[in-house]
């Protein structure tokens, strides 16, 4: 779109890409949420911190953080400098189960990969991946396939951001049982 920064169509372009994990695990990637560095006041890089300098580049890392106990894993998409990345929010297990499994627990396979830490666990990211090229081998590897048709990929605000709660810069593989349900954070200020 014309008025999104470039994040928004890396996002985009990661919805049915394929992420390679530990143990066999492999997941389709149906649910991503773009977030624009220090032009984003959502963003882990809107201050420029130890914690956040992975995101500044070099693009194709995975940049890793624990909340609530959970790992969620983004891919750094911008040149290096600028700060951006796409958090993975759910995805499809479309091989490995039994080590998807072994790590969240005997769950029907759309609840294997939904919400963006149990598609880390599911994979058997930890801090540890923080920093990998997801280009090449080993350990987590994306690997892009053809781009999806507009028609099938669905928008709206990020789940759970206080700041710039209302940008539709989560995408979606509309009508996909992986996709988390989308929840407000309580403290974002009232829709206008």
């Amino acid at each position: 779109m014309v008025d999104e920064p470039n994040v928004c169509a890396a996002a985009r372009a990661l919805l049915g890409a394929v992420i390679l994990g530990y143990d066999g695990v492999a997941a389709r990637i149906t649910e991503v949420e773009a977030y624009n560095g220090p032009d984003d006041p959502a963003s882990h890089a809107f201050t420029r911190t130890p914690r956040s300098e992975i995101m500044y580049g070099p693009p194709d890392r995975l940049y890793v953080y624990r909340i609530h106990g959970h790992h969620c894993a983004n891919v750094v998409t911008s040149p290096q400098g600028q700060g951006s990345a796409v958090l993975l929010r759910a995805g499809e297990i479309i091989d490995g189960h039994d080590g998807a499994r072994s790590r969240r627990g005997d769950l029907p396979d759309p609840q294997l990969g939904r919400g963006p830490g149990n598609l880390a666990k599911a994979l058997g990211i930890t801090m540890a991946d923080r920093g990998t090229d997801v280009r090449v081998p080993p350990g987590i590897v994306v690997r892009h396939g053809d781009l999806l048709d507009d028609a099938v990929i669905a928008t709206g605000p990020r789940v759970g951001v206080r700041l710039a709660a209302d940008r539709p810069w989560r995408y979606w593989i509309s009508g996909d049982p992986t996709v988390s349900p989308y929840r407000r954070h309580a403290k974002a200020p009232p829709r206008p």
